[in-house]
């Protein structure tokens, strides 16, 4: 029986405690690593979050491993809170779930992604340029 996409992701959610907006700026307080996949395009047309480490989703496995000979200096410890921001909540739970497999225990992503997060008001630089 094939897995859809839909029940790939009921299934990733099901070992995530995703943070609200909210939540996830109180978790960045209290030391959390909130690393942003979104494509360069999302970034160029919405800005960032301050103090997101800012991974593309094709590499961040490679950026996070602590094994990876391309591991990037800033990444967060296999101990950390790490919570994973895509554009809208979709790619960062399975995301999540592979940092998870590598290691990162306290690995979980942000509800409704970088949009939530700008609709609830908190926190963006405006895009460079």
């Amino acid at each position: 029986m094939r897995t859809t996409i839909d029940d790939l992701l009921a299934r990733a959610r099901t070992r995530l405690e995703r943070f609200d907006p909210a939540g996830a700026l109180h978790a960045m307080h209290a030391g959390a690593t909130l690393i942003d996949i979104r494509a360069e395009s999302q970034i160029a047309r919405d800005g960032t979050v301050p103090g997101a480490l800012l991974i593309g989703r094709n590499v961040l496995e490679w950026r996070l491993d602590p094994a990876s000979a391309h591991r990037h200096p800033d990444s967060p410890a296999l101990e950390d809170r790490v919570i994973v921001m895509c554009d809208g909540g979709y790619a960062s739970s399975l995301a999540a779930v592979t940092l998870q497999e590598l290691g990162f225990a306290h690995a979980t992503d942000l509800d409704g992604g970088f949009q939530a997060w700008r609709a609830a008001g908190l926190p963006v630089l405006p895009p460079a340029g």
